[in-house]
């Protein structure tokens, strides 16, 4: 019961603190100076110079042609609509930065969203996206995409050159594998891969080196590659509901390593040395083959660490 309390905590300031920088990249340029507009009229009526357009919530089945009129625009919330297809005009507003069309029926990301040069932030989750073009590789700006609850089964191995990347979300889709480029995406601090189906994670992994938080939960990784220790920031790593039966021994150098959810594995012992993970302070091994001599070995060596059996 305490274990699944924490885990109710802990999943909930998670998803809080993704949807407040959803909120903050995906619906608000500047709150504090500029104006929201609520319709493409009314924007175009009072301030052809408007930067911010929320329609969110406004059943909308298209997004009207005349918002290409709005050259300023900075930020565009669509969300929970019914767009099933892009309005080409979008693609005319060179300045955008932040787009959040999330909640609606849109079946993929398309040729074209290259014109978006300066676009920081894409916010798609939670469409029937099958399809990721090419061309997003192109978005050299971009630092926040957001691609969970769709239906993709493979991303353009150029996702790569999307080098300003910060926050990579692609959970809840069918990804069998991943782009070898993963590993030039050099800024990331946060990928979410959760509910995928995937079984492995590739040596290049290891050069992400300024990952904090790694979430691969329920998918059917078998093994972590033998240099994970070489993420020296990550803070929070999140493995449960997967095929794991042993981690490699680096696991041990994850010196910043807050949080591990191993839950629900096939575990039944960890890495000697565990005592050299002095940041850990929450480990969770529910629902692993671990016997009473092993977990008391690891309490012992993880003295300032809280472990879940």
């Amino acid at each position: 019961m305490e274990y699944l309390n924490f885990r109710r905590r802990f999943f909930l300031a998670f998803f809080c603190i993704l949807c407040y920088v959803q909120a903050v990249f995906g619906q608000n340029f500047n709150p504090l100076q500029d104006i929201v507009y609520y319709s493409v009229d009314s924007a175009i009526l009072k301030d052809r110079d408007a930067k911010q357009l929320n329609l969110r919530d406004q059943q909308l089945f298209f997004v009207p042609s005349e918002i290409e009129k709005l050259k300023e625009l900075r930020s565009i919330n669509i969300m929970r609509n019914n767009l099933e297809e892009w309005n080409d005009a979008i693609f005319s507003l060179k300045d955008l930065e932040n787009l959040n069309v999330k909640g609606n029926s849109l079946h993929e990301i398309p040729d074209g969203i290259n014109t978006l040069k300066h676009l920081l932030s894409l916010d798609a989750a939670d469409n029937s996206i099958t399809y990721v073009t090419e061309d997003i590789g192109k978005l050299k700006k971009l630092k926040f995409l957001y691609l969970s609850g769709n239906n993709i089964t493979k991303m353009p191995e150029n996702i790569g050159n999307c080098t300003s990347l910060e926050v990579f979300d692609l959970g809840g889709n069918q990804m069998g594998s991943l782009p070898q480029s993963i590993a030039k995406l050099e800024n990331l601090t946060t990928i979410y891969l959760g509910f995928n189906q995937l079984n492995e994670l590739e040596p290049q992994w290891s050069k992400l080196e300024k990952l904090e938080i790694l979430n691969i939960e329920s998918n059917q990784i078998r093994n972590l590659p033998e240099d994970i220790g070489n993420l020296s920031r990550l803070k929070t790593l999140i493995l449960n509901d997967n095929n794991l039966k042993t981690l490699p021994q680096s696991f041990t150098t994850l010196k910043n390593l807050e949080l591990a959810i191993l839950s629900n594995n096939g575990i039944a012992k960890m890495p000697d040395n565990l005592g050299g993970m002095i940041g850990l302070r929450t480990l969770i091994l529910t629902g692993n083959p671990i016997a009473k001599g092993e977990q008391g070995r690891i309490i012992r060596e993880l003295t300032n660490c809280k472990v879940y059996f």
